[in-house]
């Protein structure tokens, strides 16, 4: 008798979804039963449909997404005992058509090549997918700069958001000498909408880990730390528990695979300063120091922890470490273009309709990625801009819309990759608050070091939101460009001199929306509060007295039956009387 396999999306997606629940019915409901097993296992990206539940059984694999307990039940019943697919509720199905399949076969997965397929506190899980088949190929058969090489010939960049080689990075920290070398993975992951780094941990830990090993051979360090947030409890969770069995099965400590190599990881856990993402305020949080940028050189390759040289990658990055070395550094760049090899994981965020985690071919299309893995705008509604490369980044308007997803078409806009947060907006978003949220986001997040990141950001903040307000001027635009030339040249680390992009890119591309704030005094989007005004139709009104209702602070008066009317002095503008008119009576002008 074939065994029947139940697995749960338990990453932190489908248990803030209500995937605890459904884990919990399915397992009451099978326990004790020999034909079937039911396991949790981490995000298969399909974030919008969770709970995620995939039932595999004599080969097929069919995927229900939204599932709750009572649904659960019914895929026992009907599903598994009695073979009926519940073709109403499947999102994935390797066997027949499915609603979803396109979006997976528009993808290419080596860094999500095990999420949501294997149970990610099981080693057996990864090893039977080659996992630690990269580690023991490259101890036993390669020297370190055969590694090194080989991760070159890959074209690997980091992908972190700065794009810089990976294997060149490794060759400098390899040449460095010295009698101790550290091999540090940045699971710092900060950006605003960016949740790609926290699902391979959750979901596929030990590739980091071999990730680490094999870098850590190449350029000779004997000891690892991984740098995460202490936000991240489940990834932690997973990430302590693949260290444990790693160490059982002889992957990492004394002597690994009887190479004489040796290397142990162990885990910083940091206080979510985004600003720590940047190399050398890691290192010093890593040394127990205030997270502050210094100058480099001397970089870390050559003097990082404790004056050590020092390799840093982020989670990423490692993550396709395994895969290349197992089917080498032709498989990887034979997908990409131009500088740009492999593929790009993104964190798809706002208005889309399907919100979660991608993995595409390098070169694809922004447009392709948005309404055809993404699905589109919701509701009908215009595409407006998309926001790469989070605080760094920036936003790019609908006619960029068929930049290529790669480092140098993507620089050349004004945006960055960066980590691969991708924020999607609509018509219903105003830029000039896009680029308040992000600059008020790196003005919080600025340690204070350098005075150009500290008070510049704060003056264009201010700047920004006097024109939300609707009393900007002309003048106030020129100053916005030149205090972020400044900031700009005047920052010592990443953050101060990316922090002005987000509003370089819309002053660029959407100048329009800031003069509509500036001459007319009016928000387009209608979203900043002092530039708006509510009102209720009279030729709609029913006087069914929801609005005032529900109004939180009572501005809507009005009879049973007879017209409703708003306060202008009161109202605040939060939209909700809009929510509840049943009829569409509330208008904003």
């Amino acid at each position: 008798m074939s065994r029947t396999i139940v697995k749960v999306g338990m990453a932190s997606c489908g248990i803030a979804a209500g995937g605890g629940p459904v884990f919990d019915k399915l397992h009451s409901l099978l326990d004790g039963r020999d034909d079937v097993e039911v396991k949790k296992v981490g995000c298969i990206g399909f974030c919008y449909k969770e709970p995620l539940v995939e039932i595999e059984k004599d080969g097929v694999c069919v995927t229900y997404g939204e599932v709750d307990s009572a649904l659960a039940e019914e895929i026992v019943e009907k599903h598994i005992d009695q073979g009926q697919i519940l073709k109403e509720h499947v999102v994935l199905n390797n066997s027949a058509e499915a609603p979803e399949n396109p979006r997976l076969e528009n993808q290419v997965r080596i860094v999500l090549r095990n999420t949501g397929l294997i149970d990610p506190e099981n080693i057996d899980e990864y090893i039977a997918r080659e996992g630690y088949r990269g580690l023991e190929k490259a101890l036993k058969e390669m020297t370190p700069m055969q590694v090194i090489q080989e991760i070159l010939d890959s074209g690997l960049r980091g992908r972190g958001g700065a794009g810089f080689p990976t294997g060149l990075k490794w060759k400098f920290a390899h040449l460095a000498k010295a009698d101790k070398k550290y091999f540090v993975c940045n699971a710092d992951e900060g950006d605003p909408g960016a949740f790609m780094d926290r699902s391979v941990l959750e979901g596929d830990p030990h590739s980091v880990l071999e990730g680490m090993a094999v870098g850590a051979y190449a350029i000779g360090a004997d000891e690892g730390i991984i740098y995460c947030r202490a936000e991240y409890p489940l990834a932690i969770k997973h990430l302590n528990r693949a260290l444990e069995q790693a160490r059982e099965r002889g992957f990492l400590g004394d002597n690994i695979m009887g190479t004489g190599f040796s290397f142990d990881i162990h885990i910083k856990e940091g206080a979510g300063a985004f600003v720590c993402g940047e190399e050398t305020a890691m290192i010093a949080s890593i040394e127990g120091k205030r997270g502050m940028p210094r100058p480099r050189p001397p970089f870390p390759a050559n003097s990082g922890i404790f004056g050590k040289p020092t390799n840093i990658n982020n989670v990423e990055t490692l993550a396709n470490i395994p895969w290349i070395i197992t089917h080498g550094s032709g498989e990887f760049s034979k997908y990409g273009i131009g500088k740009s090899r492999g593929t790009k994981v993104f964190a798809l965020a706002g208005k889309i309709n399907k919100g979660g985690l991608a993995e595409v071919p390098m070169g694809m299309p922004l447009r392709d990625v948005i309404f055809d893995v993404a699905g589109g705008i919701p509701n009908n509604r215009k595409f407006k801009a998309v926001q790469l490369g989070g605080p760094s980044g920036g936003c790019l308007p609908e006619e960029l819309l068929d930049t290529p997803v790669d480092y140098e078409s993507i620089n050349a806009t004004g945006a960055i990759m960066g980590s691969g947060g991708m924020v999607v907006m609509d018509e219903t978003t105003c830029i000039v608050d896009v680029a308040k949220f992000f600059l008020s986001f790196v003005q919080k997040e600025s340690c204070g070091k350098c005075p150009f990141c500290r008070i510049g950001t704060k003056r264009m903040l201010e700047i920004l939101e006097r024109i939300s307000e609707g009393n900007g001027s002309h003048e106030d635009l020129d100053l916005l460009a030149e205090l972020a030339v400044q900031i700009k040249d005047g920052s010592l680390c990443g953050l101060g001199q990316t922090a002005p992009n987000p509003v370089l890119t819309t002053l660029k591309y959407f100048k329009e929306e800031y003069l509509a704030h500036i001459d007319d005094k009016k928000c387009p989007a209608k979203v900043c509060t002092t530039l708006i005004h509510y009102s209720i139709d009279p030729e709609k009104c029913i006087g069914c007295t929801k609005c005032a209702r529900n109004c939180p602070v009572d501005a809507i008066t009005g009879e049973v039956k007879k017209l409703h009317v708003i306060n202008d002095d009161i109202c605040v503008r939060c939209g909700k009387c809009i929510e509840v008119c049943p009829v569409g009576a509330v208008t904003v002008e």
